[in-house]
């Protein structure tokens, strides 16, 4: 008995298993057991932490000192990153879409491709915005466009929410300035430049696959309809005389302006954060250090700052100046607000679960075993970033590490700079392979888009394998060329 308890928690294979039951226990405790994905996380993550032989003290930490505990560094890791954001990017798609800017845009969107084009429009849209956002405040900012098309279209969500997002997963994975690509061009040594072109080059052609020919077959066989609480006052969208698109209107609201507001304005307020964002990520590779101005742009350029300017922004020219008063702005921040709680607990356990299996050795291990295998560097550099993406959950953690085992066997062999981008891309292709339930991403997706965890496997975790297969194809067919 101790023999085999020995194995599970100390050998690759062991922990593989050991891991792999506790993934099984808790897919069946949500999909056949009907427990709520928050309870069961938590459970599963605690059992497996327990199982493989965690000292309590770390699980938990103790009754004095529990902070450095995985328990309350696993939540609060990841929600000290996304709560203030998923909170102001809520308020900032609710007012959007109360002030029917939202349905503006969508109907600009859906007046160009047509209809039956709308997939394509939103792929688009998530391909332009998440090259100077991170994936999940795309998610946010975008998503109250994905509900307004598909209520508008009348088709499943998940024919407009897929495309949107494999257009953000490509530009988070491939492009700086997004942090899993920077990193990689210094841990390999190619320049930024190389690693935009090739991630193009390879992002691409895993876009058109994942994003818009599977995004477009499951959406017409995964049918989710929109919730009412996914809009505020969605029994309200009406179309307005003389101006395109309907806006949400309210009969008890004192304002005075009901046309809906112009596509123009509803830009500009979208993409405030996107260019204060922006501003701060190449304020930082162009200018000094110690300059103010740069101290300036990182300032505005926070996420959560730059979402709270867009609100304010957005407060004032979509609703003061349309004749909404502040209690009425402050009533539709406090229902837009109502459905965050229970998303914020589940992404918050999804990464307590993650950072359990971390804390288990298993990616380690992995990454050991794997880089003793004796394959073409380009595809070991594959292999490795999906054996620690499917362990540990993270798509920067696995593009990191891998990063960090290949540089060395990348070293003094004489590749071209375009040789070692494409063995980048390998790994970044690698670190969004089969999302699943250790990906706080996952939940995420799963929450924003009304999916049940079996609809959340069947059309996100495949989109991103699809995305992940095609690109590093790309990569290793022209890496085999170059050589």
């Amino acid at each position: 008995m101790n023999a085999t308890v020995d194995w599970l928690r100390t050998t690759t294979p062991g922990l593989l298993v050991l891991c792999g039951l506790a993934i099984a226990v808790l897919l069946f405790a949500i999909i056949k057991v009907k427990l709520e994905p928050f309870i069961a996380l938590l459970l599963t993550g605690l059992g497996l932490a327990l199982a493989a032989g965690l000292p309590v003290s770390k699980i938990v930490g103790t009754a004095i000192k529990p902070g450095d505990s995985l328990l309350e560094t696993g939540f609060g890791g990841i929600l000290g990153h996304i709560a203030v954001i998923i909170g102001l990017g809520t308020v900032l798609g609710a007012i959007l879409e109360r002030s029917g800017g939202a349905d503006v845009l969508t109907g600009k969107l859906l007046g160009i491709f047509g209809a039956k084009g709308a997939p394509v429009a939103m792929g688009l849209l998530g391909l332009i915005f998440g090259i100077p956002v991170f994936f999940d405040i795309g998610i946010f900012v975008l998503a109250p466009l994905i509900y307004v098309a598909a209520k508008r279209g009348g088709r499943s969500l998940v024919l407009y929410a897929m495309p949107m997002l494999a257009g953000l997963s490509m530009t988070h994975a491939f492009l700086p300035p997004h942090p899993g690509p920077v990193a990689l061009g210094g841990l390999l040594g190619v320049s930024l430049g190389w690693l935009i072109i090739m991630g193009f080059v390879c992002g691409i052609p895993g876009f058109i696959a994942a994003g818009l020919v599977w995004g477009t077959y499951i959406g017409k066989r995964v049918q989710v309809e929109v919730p009412a609480e996914f809009l505020v006052r969605p029994d309200q969208l009406v179309e307005a005389k003389g101006e395109g698109p309907g806006t949400a209107t309210d009969p008890g609201s004192t304002r005075t302006e009901t046309r809906a507001p112009s596509v123009v304005l509803i830009g500009g307020i979208i993409a405030i954060p996107l260019v204060l964002i922006l501003g701060a990520t190449f304020g930082t590779q162009w200018l000094a250090k110690d300059s103010q101005l740069l101290q300036v742009l990182t300032f505005l350029g926070t996420p959560a700052v730059a979402l709270l300017i867009a609100v304010l922004v957005a407060f004032y020219l979509l609703g003061v100046r349309r004749g909404s008063s502040v209690q009425e702005l402050s009533t539709l921040t406090a229902e837009s607000l109502k459905p965050v709680g229970m998303l914020l607990l589940v992404v918050g356990a999804g990464a307590f679960f993650g950072k359990v299996i971390s804390a288990t050795g298993i990616g380690t291990a992995l990454a050991d075993t794997m880089s003793a295998a004796g394959l073409p560097v380009i595809v070991l550099a594959y292999i490795i970033s999906c054996g620690l993406r499917i362990a540990q959950g993270s798509a920067t953690v696995a593009i990191v590490t891998t990063g960090g085992i290949v540089a060395p066997l990348v070293a003094g062999h004489g590749y071209s700079q375009m040789a070692i981008a494409l063995i980048a891309m390998a790994i970044a292709a690698g670190s969004i392979i089969l999302s699943h339930v250790n990906d706080g991403g996952f939940w995420i997706i799963s929450k924003y888009f009304n999916l049940s965890v079996k609809q959340t496997l069947q059309t996100w975790t495949v989109l991103e394998t699809v995305l992940s297969v095609v690109s590093f194809a790309v990569a290793a067919v022209l890496f085999a060329i170059v050589s």
